[in-house]
C-alpha cells in the first residue's frame, strides 16, 4: 500500500481539521456521499452538492448517509438564487454540518445564520472586490476562481495565476486558489502565490465515486484545454463547458441575440443533466475547465488527494535544491 504523503499545514487545514489543503468543489448533480466521504477519508474536505437533491429531506439524507461512510469533516455546498436555499441550509445545520460553502448571490445573511450555529463559511468569489464583501459579511475563508476554471466563472477573465495574489492582498482571512488546478505542481504554485489551498472541481468529476455518467468522465479524461468554451456570456453568467454541438449552438444563439427565454430553454439545469447523467454530450453542455489537459485517468477521488500531495511535497524538495 502506497505511503500516505506528509500532511500540509495551513490555517485552511487547522480551520477544517483536514489534512490537505485541498476542498472538492461543489459539483451540481455529481457531488453526492460518496465523493464527499472519499475526498474527506484521503484527508482532503469533501462536499455534497444541495443541488440536484430531493429538497431539505433530500439533503438530510444524503448528510446522514456521508456520515456513514466518515467520520472525517465535509461540508454542503448551496448555489445562492436558483432556489430558497434556506430549508437545505437549516436542515444542513440542524444534522450538525460543521462547514457550508456558498457560491453566487448575496451570502451575508445566510453567513450570519451560520455564525449563529456555529458553522464555519467558505465563500466561492472571483477576484478581490467580491472577496473583500464576503470577508466583510463574515465569511471564514474564500476561494477565488480564474479564467481556467469550469463551471461559472468571473466576469473580468482574469487568470488564477494573476487573480490569486490580488485577492490575498485585498483580504486577511484565508484564500483558496481555484481554476486550472488538477496536480500537485498546482497546490504548490497556489500555495506559492499566497493562497492556503486550493478548490477543485473539474478534477474530482473524473473520478470513480463522482456521480457523472462514465461518457463525461472519459471526454473529460481525453480533452485539451481548447475543447473547452465559455458560454453565457451574454447573460452576465459566464462558465465554461466542454465543446459540443449544442453548446456550439448556444453561442451561435447568444452571438445573433436571441430572446432571454430561448437562452434560458437552452441552459436550464434539465439540458445539463441530459449530459451529466444520461451521457449525450453531443445534445447538452457539461462544466469542465481547461486543466482537462493536466489529467487522462479516471482514479479514485482519495488517489487524486494523496497523489496531489505527494507531487507537491516532491515539487517543494526540487524547489529547496533550486534556492
Amino acid at each position: 500500500m502506497p505511503e500516505t504523503p506528509p500532511a500540509i499545514e495551513t490555517r485552511v487545514t487547522r480551520l477544517l481539521g483536514i489534512r490537505y489543503p485541498i476542498v472538492q468543489g461543489g459539483l451540481a448533480r455529481v457531488a453526492t456521499a460518496d465523493l464527499a466521504a472519499a475526498v474527506s477519508n484521503a484527508g482532503g474536505l469533501g462536499q455534497i452538492a444541495s443541488a440536484g437533491l430531493d429538497g431539505a429531506d433530500g439533503l438530510r439524507a444524503e448528510i446522514r448517509r456521508c456520515r456513514a461512510l466518515t467520520d472525517r469533516p465535509f461540508a454542503v455546498n448551496f448555489p445562492i438564487g436558483r432556489q430558497d436555499i434556506r430549508p437545505g441550509l437549516e436542515a444542513a445545520l440542524e444534522e450538525g454540518v460543521g462547514i457550508i460553502a456558498l457560491t453566487a448571490g448575496n451570502p451575508a445573511p445566510y453567513i450570519r445564520r451560520c455564525q449563529e450555529a456555529g458553522a464555519k463559511t467558505l465563500v466561492l468569489t472571483a477576484g478581490p472586490e467580491l472577496a473583500r464583501k464576503a470577508e466583510a459579511a463574515g465569511a471564514d475563508m474564500v476561494a477565488t476562481v480564474g479564467y481556467e476554471g469550469g463551471g461559472h466563472i468571473g466576469r473580468s477573465d482574469e487568470t488564477t495565476l494573476v487573480m490569486v495574489p490580488r485577492v490575498v492582498a485585498a483580504v486577511s482571512i484565508p484564500v483558496l486558489a481555484s481554476g486550472g488546478i488538477a496536480t500537485g505542481a498546482g497546490l504548490l504554485a497556489a500555495l506559492a502565490l499566497g493562497a492556503e489551498g486550493v478548490e477543485m472541481g473539474t478534477r474530482f468529476v473524473a473520478t470513480v465515486e463522482a456521480r457523472a455518467h462514465a461518457a463525461y468522465k472519459q471526454a473529460l479524461a481525453a480533452a485539451a484545454p481548447g475543447d473547452t468554451m465559455i458560454i453565457k456570456r451574454s447573460l452576465g453568467m459566464p462558465g465554461r463547458v466542454l465543446r459540443s454541438p449544442h453548446a456550439e449552438a448556444i453561442l451561435a444563439a447568444e452571438a445573433a441575440g436571441a430572446p432571454q427565454a430561448d437562452l434560458v430553454a437552452m441552459i436550464g439545469g434539465a439540458m445539463n443533466a441530459r449530459g451529466t447523467d444520461a451521457g449525450d454530450l453531443a445534445g447538452s453542455y457539461v462544466w469542465a475547465g481547461q486543466c482537462v489537459g493536466l489529467f487522462e485517468d479516471i482514479p479514485g477521488a482519495g488517489e487524486v488527494v494523496h497523489r496531489m500531495a505527494a507531487e507537491a511535497a516532491a515539487g517543494m524538495a526540487r524547489l529547496r535544491g533550486v534556492f
